[in-house]
């Protein structure tokens, strides 16, 4: 009796610059002082690497599966930023990093059909990430007022002087939950945080 055989066709390669935004974003996730803080102390457990290459797929992923009307804007990314550090890292931002690096991720997807922008871009970024490989963010309680972020800021130079850079302002859940206390706004009024549980 014969075998049956079947044709398997070859999964389509992926849109070049569908690949490009990736790079840039993984790229520019790898920079980014709050997510390389959680992932160097394992806040999101021993998955925490995996976990920062999953948050890049998930942004790509709503890009790409988006309609042309529905494309996620700055403001869709910075909060789907802090709802995976919450979820994810138990991690509640308290600076404004995350509209920094949502800024940048909308800057690479608007050139991504410009080739040799998008291409500079990438390289730009992936050589930031290199520059960054084997640096320690250091912890600590106390943080230094945040400065507003973007792709031509002081913040990139090379600072080869110091090994250790000052971490974003930020609260880890696990370090630092059964010391938190309430804040109060200037009229008097108790503020409350509350993590989230659902995706946006």
């Amino acid at each position: 009796m014969a075998s049956a055989s079947f044709a398997i066709s070859p999964a389509p390669a992926p849109d070049s610059s569908i690949v490009l935004f990736a790079r840039g974003l993984i790229a520019r996730l790898s920079v980014w002082e709050a997510l390389r803080l959680a992932v160097d102390e394992g806040w999101g457990g021993p998955e925490s690497a995996q976990k920062r290459t999953w948050m890049a797929s998930e942004i790509v992923d709503a890009f790409e599966n988006a309609k042309p009307s529905e494309i996620p804007d700055a403001i869709y990314i910075e909060e789907m930023l802090l709802q995976i550090m919450a979820d994810e890292f138990d991690t509640i931002l308290e600076d404004e990093s995350a509209e920094a690096v949502a800024r940048d991720i909308m800057s690479l997807w608007e050139m991504r059909d410009a080739d040799e922008r998008i291409k500079a871009s990438v390289t730009v970024w992936e050589e930031r990430m290199d520059r960054f490989k084997g640096r320690k963010v250091v912890s600590k309680e106390v943080m230094q007022e945040s400065t507003e972020v973007d792709g031509s800021s002081d913040e990139w130079e090379d600072g080869d002087d110091t090994e250790d850079e000052e971490a974003p302002q930020l609260l880890d859940r696990h370090a630092q939950s059964h010391r938190a206390k309430p804040q109060v706004d200037d009229e008097g009024f108790t503020m409350v945080t509350k993590k989230g549980k659902g995706r946006r």
